[in-house]
Order: C-alpha cells, then sequence, then structure tokens
C-alpha cells in the first residue's frame, strides 16, 4: 500500500475527552490499512498550552516520538521536558500525560500498539 500526502485525513479535537485545549491528528493509517495490528498511527500537533491529560495504556501500549518544538511528558511519577529525536513508551498499565509549555506547536508521530 501506498499512501499520499492528499490522502492523509486530519482531525481536530477540542477540550474533548483527555485533550484540554487542541489537538490537530493527521491520521496516517487507520487501524484496517495496518491489518488491525495497531490501533493508531498518527501526528499530532499540539498547539502552546494544550495537553493530553493523564491517562493509562491497559492493555495496549502506546509510543511518542517527538518530531518538532519540546513536551513536558509525564510517565508515571516521572516528569522531563522532551525535543526533537525523543521518544516515551508507556504500556503494561503504565499512564503518560503531554503538555506543550513551549513557545510553539509541537508535533510528535503517536502509535498505539495492541
Amino acid at each position: 500500500m501506498i499512501k499520499y500526502k492528499n490522502e492523509i485525513a486530519k482531525e481536530t479535537v477540542e477540550n474533548k475527552g483527555n485533550i484540554e485545549g487542541r489537538m490537530v491528528k493527521d491520521i496516517i493509517l487507520t487501524p484496517a490499512e495496518m491489518l488491525d495490528k495497531a490501533m493508531m498511527f498518527n501526528v499530532i500537533n499540539l498547539p502552546v498550552g494544550s495537553r493530553i491529560k493523564e491517562h493509562s495504556h491497559q492493555p495496549d501500549a502506546e509510543i511518542y516520538y517527538i518530531l518538532e518544538g519540546e513536551v513536558e511528558v509525564t510517565d508515571n511519577d516521572r516528569t522531563e521536558l522532551l525535543h526533537a529525536g525523543d521518544v516515551v513508551f508507556t504500556g503494561n498499565g503504565d499512564r503518560h500525560s503531554v503538555y506543550n509549555r513551549g513557545d510553539k506547536e509541537a508535533r510528535f508521530l503517536a502509535c498505539i500498539l495492541k
């Protein structure tokens, strides 16, 4: 399968569920396109001041790979400032949150594995 940039859907989520502020998702591949091997493969655009509130992953797992900007990530009880090239993995019932406290929009690749 080949998918072109103009075929990638965008979805905006604002102050809903575990989103505080706004988040724009580039839906790179849908679960069906991944043969249901993963639940999500998106690029997340997180404006300054927006956050993904704390949530856990059980039995699934989530990977964040930072592409641009900086985000404050809490992984269980550890909070770190991550930059482009940094990665976080959360699974086995662990919990995480992400907050863009920087001065420009942050972008990261997010993948939820089954």
